[in-house]
């Protein structure tokens, strides 16, 4: 896991106080999900799912993938990659402090093998 001591604090506050934002992490914290699918499951549209993905990546929150659909065809998947949120206040100061989730490097070469099949 890796810290991001240069995430700016409003940023990833506002990006967090959109319900459709917390809907996307928290449903791809369980499993990678498509923009379609991440759209049925928070009952939003399509434009309002990809604006959050937007914010979400800029942010680093969640990290994009393309998969092989078997008819050829490809898609991009999201998954969360947030693991740890830390914000305290000393000396009259905010200091936001981001853990992000770290992929094994022979995992990510395991799925994208597996996706190519």
């Amino acid at each position: 896991m890796s810290e991001d001591t240069d995430t700016d604090l409003s940023t990833v506050l506002s990006v967090l106080d959109d319900e459709y934002a917390r809907e996307i992490l928290t449903h791809t914290s369980v499993e990678p999900m498509s923009a379609s699918t991440l759209s049925d499951r928070c009952d939003a549209s399509l434009p309002t799912i990809y604006r959050r993905l937007d914010r979400l990546e800029e942010c680093r929150l969640v990290t994009e993938e393309t998969e092989l659909a078997p008819d050829g065809n490809h898609y991009s998947i999201y998954s969360a990659n947030l693991d740890r949120l830390e914000l305290s206040l000393e000396d009259g100061s905010f200091d936001l402090q981001v853990n992000y989730h770290e992929e094994d490097v022979a995992d990510k070469f395991t799925r994208m093998w597996e996706g190519m099949r």
